[in-house]
This record gives structure tokens, sequence and C-alpha cells, in this order.
């Protein structure tokens, strides 16, 4: 039987788009934030670079949202690009104001009035990238975390995994969720539920990502009537350190920008062969350039060199970095850094307004879960924090205007017809069997062929991953499986129906971008696995206040 919980906001992820959101609710709300792990389990911490934001006079709101929609390929959002980029430095404003302590220039003589210390990434025409060395989204983790834990109005649950979503009268009033410490289904009540789980790179074999980015909101507000976009949009960073001990360990991108360059091992540069802007050149176009030369020359990695810089500034900039290779006996002052790409990002995602609003009413959806449009077909580097905090911002201002009165009592959790399995094996199995799949068929580069061989492949796996659903006990390696099988399926489904290559999208049969820019928009049909039509609409936005 399950417990019967209430809440006002119900937060589903504890990364930079959960806990901002949570401390800009008013502090009358009661609000729980659930978590898989600890706090800093997501993928916040694990961000190096930076965050980008239009800090100086030098720059442009206008610059901004043109590298933005450069870098998307024609189809991101315009009026989601430009709502983003103006409410930069409001964002810089409050995160300073919470205790986030970014890099000053440390070249101007009065220390109250430093300007912070902007870098360059791929894909930017100005330096715009704020960061605390190259530890950004750690510095911003630990702050919100502790920001969080002495907010009288919230909820801290710590090891809870969402099973689905609770809807009563077409609106979302809740959650059950799994306490995967006592192994225990509870029913969470709300007047405003947030998916904030971070995206699906979990799919692929080799990604930058934690364990716990296996789709989980993605799946959950599909099963719940929520139209998805552009799961097709895969961002594969081109730099995660190649070593047996090295898991998913990110090569932050500042390391380019700061003047790193790609090599080959007999340290020839490639980069300029592929693209005129070499190492800054988009993700996408780093990330297959490095897999063409892979491929090409059988390599089983590429290297990235930053010795021609000091090794006191390399320590100074950058030291997770060096500190982590040092650990694996590479010093990266003195010796390349082997590095293949990962999986990294979900462009893609539940499609929301910009106040994070889903189509189901009572229902938001924020970060790397949402689409919003802001990326298009490909994430400019360090945009993805900023949406994060700008649609936390734009989503509790909306709850705490629109939130409609407490909701009735919640139906139990019905487990009365599951036992416990002796058969987890098949979890094993399918999980490894299925991100093996998705690495080699909807991959970097994909043919019609391979994905044609994925759907039918994925869609055997959703069948046996739904019988055992049904036939036992849950728990959290089940749970993940399941949500991150119904999201490589999308995945592949709107890889599918986009024939053409655009931004990191790139098909062997279908080499050439289109004249018109569409968007790959999926409507959960009577049947969860059943997939219908396309459109290119997203939702409109209000000129930003």
């Amino acid at each position: 039987m399950a417990q019967n919980t209430g809440f006002d906001v119900l937060i589903i992820g504890s990364g930079a788009a959960g806990l901002s959101l949570a401390l800009q609710l008013p502090t009358h709300f009661s609000c729980a934030v659930l978590s898989k792990g600890d706090l800093a389990s997501g993928s916040t911490s694990w961000a190096q670079g930076g965050m980008a934001a239009v800090l100086h006079d030098r720059d442009s709101i206008d610059a901004h949202v043109a590298d933005t929609l450069r870098a998307g390929a024609a189809l991101c959002h315009e009026p989601a690009v430009r709502f983003t980029v103006s409410q930069s430095r409001s964002v810089v404003d409050w995160l300073v104001a919470q205790g986030v302590d970014f890099d000053r220039r440390d070249d101007l003589p009065d220390p109250e009035f430093r300007e912070f210390h902007l870098t360059m990434e791929g894909g930017h025409s100005h330096r715009r990238i704020l960061h605390a060395a190259d530890r950004t989204g750690r510095a911003i983790a630990e702050v919100l975390s502790e920001r969080a834990k002495t907010a009288a109005n919230l909820t801290l649950l710590t090891n809870y995994c969402a099973v689905d979503l609770i809807q009563q009268g077409g609106r979302c009033v809740g959650a059950y969720v799994l306490n995967t410490e006592r192994q225990q289904v509870e029913a969470m009540s709300a007047r405003a539920v947030v998916l904030a789980t971070g995206g699906a790179s979990k799919a692929y074999l080799y990604t930058s990502n934690p364990d716990g980015a296996s789709g989980d909101g993605i799946a959950i507000a599909w099963r719940a009537g929520c139209r998805v976009a552009n799961l097709e949009f895969n961002q594969f960073h081109p730099t995660c350190l190649y070593h047996p001990q090295a898991k998913s360990f990110l090569v932050t991108e500042a390391l380019r920008g700061e003047g790193a360059h790609l090599i080959l091992p007999d340290g020839e540069r490639f980069m300029q062969r592929f693209d005129e802007r070499g190492e800054l050149a988009p993700r996408d176009v780093v990330a297959r350039a490095i897999d063409s030369e892979m491929k090409r020359l059988g390599l089983e990695c590429v290297y990235l060199d930053i010795r021609h810089r000091s090794r006191d500034f390399i320590r100074q900039h950058f030291p997770p970095v060096y500190h982590r290779c040092f650990e694996l006996d590479i010093d990266i002052t003195q010796q390349p850094i082997p590095v293949v790409p990962a999986a990294h990002y979900t462009c893609g995602g539940v499609v929301v307004d910009q106040h994070g609003a889903s189509d189901v009413p009572g229902l938001y959806v924020i970060g790397e879960t949402a689409c919003t449009g802001l990326h298009g077909a490909n994430r400019m580097a360090s945009n993805s924090l900023l949406e994060c905090f700008v649609y936390a911002a734009s989503a509790a201002r909306h709850i705490a205007a629109t939130c409609p009165a407490p909701t009735v009592s919640l139906p139990p959790w019905d487990d009365s017809q599951v036992r416990t399995s002796d058969e987890d094996v098949v979890i094993k199995h399918n999980w490894q069997a299925l991100r093996r799949l998705m690495w080699d068929y909807v991959g970097i580069v994909r043919t019609d062929r391979r994905l044609q061989y994925a759907r039918d492949a994925v869609a055997l796996m959703l069948d046996e991953i739904d019988d055992y659903y049904s036939r036992f006990t849950i728990t959290r390696p089940l749970l993940e499986l399941r949500n991150l099988g119904l999201v490589a399926s999308l995945m592949i489904e709107c890889a599918l129906q986009r024939r053409e290559s655009r931004g990191l999208h790139y098909n062997r049969d279908h080499p050439d971008t289109l004249g018109h820019a569409r968007n790959t928009l999926l409507r959960p049909s009577a049947s969860n696995h059943d997939l219908s039509d396309t459109d290119d609409e997203l939702p409109s936005y209000q000129n930003p206040s």
C-alpha cells in the first residue's frame, strides 16, 4: 500500500533547473525536491565549461541570438532564443546573490569592481562564457544545494525515483514515486509537478553523463500525453577522456577555447581540413571530424594538445582535468590528452512554452528534459545552464500566479499482482544491448537501414521490458530501463522521419539539408508505443518583461 503525501509543488530532479525553481517559489509554498541519489548526483555538477551570458558592452543580445541561431542550423525557435538570451544578466545577478563565486579578471586595479573573466567556446563570436575555473557546474550545484538545505519550505528527498504521473480531470495532480531505500512506492499529491530530470544520453554506450541520465522525465511525460520534439538531435561531445579507468570524464571545451589543438597520433592537426574555424567549430562538426578520422585510420582515439601553454596557466584554469589526467599518469602539460566523442546532451525533449508548461495542465518540464526551441538542431556550448535558470525562474513565477487549490486524495499504488523477480539478468542484458544498439545504429553517422533495424530491435526489447514490468516488483534499474527503452524508440522515430541531414543528425542516405527547416513533433496516441504525425509548430512566446 502506498503512502500518500501532499505538497504545493513536487519537483522531480535536483540539478540546476530543479533547485533554482524551488528557491524562487514563494516561501509559503511547500515544495518537495526528489533526487535519485544525493542532491549532486545529476549532470549539473559535471558541467565544466561555464554558462553563456551577455555581460559586456563589447557583446550584445543580438550577437548572442545570431550565434545561437547559426549553431542551431536554422531550426531554433527564435522567440525562445531571444527570450532566453535577454535574461542572461538577471540570471547572473541572481546566482551571484545566491553566493556563486564566478572567476573575475585579475588585471584590473580595484578588486571590488573587477569584471568577470569570460572565455571563448565553439560557435560564439565573443568571449561570453562565465565560469568558476573549470568546475562551474559543481560550484553552482554546491551553492544551490546549501541554500536549499536551509530553506524552511523545501523538503529534500534523496534516493527517490519517479514512476509515473497521476492525473485527475485531465490535470496532473501528483506522481507515484519509488523510495529506493525502502523499496516502497509512495503517492505524492501536488498542485503542480515539475519534471527536471535531465536528458537521455545514457541511451548510448559512451557518454559524458552520470548513470542517472536515463530519459526518465521524457518517458514519464510521453506516457502522460505530452508531445516530444526533435529527439533525433543528440549532441556528442567531441572530447571525452579515453582511458579504461576514466568513466564518463568530460574534457572541457574550454581547453579548445584557450587554444588546445586536436591532433592525430603523429602530431598532425586535422580540423582545418573539415572547417575553417578549426577546433572552435560547433560541436557537431568537431565530433563528426573526429569520428571520420578515427574510422579512416582505424584509431581508438585522437588527442587534444595544450602543451604550448604554460604549466601554471594549465593548472590554474583547468584543475579538475589536470588532476584527473595526472591520476591516470597523463601529465597534460607534457603529453596530449587521448579523447573520443561521447553522447553528451539531448537537444530535443518535451514540448513546453516560455513558462515551462507542458501539454498537460499542472505539469511543467524544464532543463534538458524540455524542448524549448532554444537549441534547434545543435546546442551551442554553454547555453544549457542559462536555459535551466531562465525557464526555472519563469516556471516559478507562473506556478505562483496560476497554481490551483489543493488536490484531492490520490489512488494508492497497487502492487498486489506482482512478485519479487529472480530474473534480474533480463534487466542487465537489455540495458547493455540497448546502449550498444544505439551506439552502433543511431550514433554520430546514420543510415535508413541502420535506423530501421534499430526500430525493430528496440520494439522487441520494449515488449520484453513491458512484460517484465507487469509481472515483477519495480526497482530503480527496471524503471530506468523502461524509460530509456521508450526514449530510444522516440529518438529512432524522430530520426527516421527526418529525411535530410541537419545539425547533429547526419544520415548518409539523405546528406543534403532541405531549404525549409521543420521540427519533428511526435504525439502520443491511444497506444503509448504508437507514434503519429509530425508538425512544425512550437508554442508562441510573449515579449519578455
